[in-house]
């Protein structure tokens, strides 16, 4: 059983309100390209608990509904009363188009399939945004402690998959989440390096995001440009591991490992760049209250952010480098925190 506790590095948000004296069930999705989670919570006065929950690998369903309808159907416990789904894509009407999977989904969808009317789509940035309001502090890792009486705008910048972005605008009071596009940004060299990366992915893609090299895809294009532009040296174990399993994987292991020079020089760059596009958050969102990594890849990857490189490179804010020192930088150690947040979302919604 989880509670939602109060840190003053976490946000403060509306609590939901649950009928007195009765439980709510609610269905929480976290929609991706690679995988779906979902989960049925229980709801009572202000206490979210997890009752069941699943994993589906998204391309193996035809439709999500039909992962939402398997996922109902399976179970033997209460039925929900509310769905919250975030997913990877804009929402635009009750209705997105999944990024990374050219999958629509609709809330009335949803809906039609289980009778359910309290229903939301929601951004899954926006989820994870939400399910900070979830996070013990065992689950933070602390890269910087920044001004700890800082309150103010929060940011979250996410890469797995893709690259998700929200912001958490402060009222005086609480924290509301809005989700962005801003990984879709164009990607923005700095030194000879970065220039040459950029025409070797303009080349590939046309337009070059930040999506491209802050990613797990990205991490496999930064690997490639070195291999191919700049010739570094590929050892045989590392390309039978590449092609084997996830390439970032093998990458980004090697890296930690700290055996093969173009994996090292690969996360390297990978650090710095979600550095530079951290700091460019910040200053564009005035984040004051705090910067979370969120996604798949920064747990997987702290020790290289905790170096120290990556803060150095964040700092590189043209003039506002005392802003961006006073702002504290957390990476979010949970990988349901997007789930959870649908969870606390659907908590807002009527009946």
């Amino acid at each position: 059983m989880q509670t939602m506790k109060k840190q003053h590095y976490l946000p403060r948000f509306v609590a939901p309100v649950y009928q007195p004296g009765e439980d709510s069930y609610f269905l929480a999705g976290d929609l991706g390209g690679t995988k779906t989670n979902l989960a049925l919570f229980r709801a009572t006065e202000g206490v979210l608990d997890l009752v069941r929950e699943e994993t589906y690998a998204s391309r193996n369903y035809a439709s999500f509904s039909e992962i939402i309808q398997h996922f109902i159907s399976e179970g033997t416990t209460n039925a929900p009363q509310r769905i919250c789904i975030g997913v990877a894509g804009p929402v635009v009407k009750g209705k997105v188009e999944l990024t990374n999977l050219s999958r629509e989904l609709s809330e009335d969808e949803i809906r039609q399939v289980t009778g359910i009317q309290s229903v939301a789509l929601i951004n899954d940035l926006e989820a994870t945004a939400y399910g900070l309001a979830t996070l013990s502090p065992s689950q933070l890792i602390t890269l910087h402690r920044g001004a700890t009486d800082n309150m103010g705008n929060m940011a979250i910048i996410a890469p797995g998959t893709g690259l998700g972005m929200a912001g958490l605008y402060w009222d005086g009071k609480h924290h509301h989440p809005f989700p962005t596009e801003g990984g879709h940004g164009d990607f923005a060299p700095r030194t000879d390096l970065d220039i040459l990366l950029l025409r070797y992915l303009q080349e590939k893609y046309e337009v070059a995001s930040w999506e491209r090299v802050i990613s797990g895809p990205g991490i496999v294009a930064i690997y490639e440009f070195l291999r191919d532009i700049k010739g570094m040296d590929v050892p045989s174990a590392l390309e039978a591991a590449i092609s084997s399993g996830d390439p970032a994987a093998a990458i980004s292991k090697a890296s930690l490992e700290g055996k093969v020079p173009i994996c090292v020089k690969t996360m390297e760059l990978f650090v710095r760049y979600l550095a530079r596009e951290s700091c460019n958050l910040v200053l564009k969102m005035k984040a004051t209250g705090g910067l979370f990594l969120g996604g798949g890849i920064p747990p997987k990857i702290a020790s290289l952010l905790e170096t120290g490189d990556f803060y150095h490179h964040y700092l590189q804010g043209d003039r506002m480098a005392e802003l961006l020192a006073s702002v504290p930088i957390h990476i979010v150690n949970n990988d349901k925190s997007a789930l959870w947040g649908a969870a606390y979302y659907a908590g807002l919604l009527e009946d």
